[in-house]
């Protein structure tokens, strides 16, 4: 099994910035791509960043030129370094990983969520 940890969420004032940071752990093989997700309420999760394994990267477009997706494999852990806040990014942030266990299973793993919240 795999377990996925998060951590950063806070409140912060529009022009802010936050670090996230999401740690696998378990009977890992290998670790393909990472990712970071996020749920308003009232609203369905969307996608907010995604890094593979060699290091390519891409965004939503609200969020591009602000926010950065970087992951240390030695550690197995996933940063989303967000700056420029702006109230709209107020939201519960997932990380979400996949890889392959040491029995040679894929795995699909979820974080616990961490909440963001930007102030005006």
């Amino acid at each position: 099994q795999v377990q996925l940890v998060e951590s950063g969420g806070g409140l912060v004032q529009a022009g802010g910035s936050l670090r996230l940071s999401c740690t696998a752990s378990g009977s890992i093989t290998r670790v393909a791509g990472m990712r970071w997700y996020r749920r308003a309420p009232g609203m369905q999760r969307e996608l907010v960043a995604g890094i593979t394994s060699d290091g390519r990267s891409n965004y939503e477009d609200s969020v591009k030129d602000r926010f950065t997706i970087s992951r240390d494999n030695a550690k197995n852990t996933v940063y989303l370094q967000m700056s420029s806040l702006k109230p709209e990014d107020t939201a519960v942030y997932y990380c979400n990983v996949g890889g392959m266990l040491t029995t040679l299973r894929p795995f699909d793993a979820w974080g616990q969520g961490t909440q963001v919240t930007v102030s005006s």
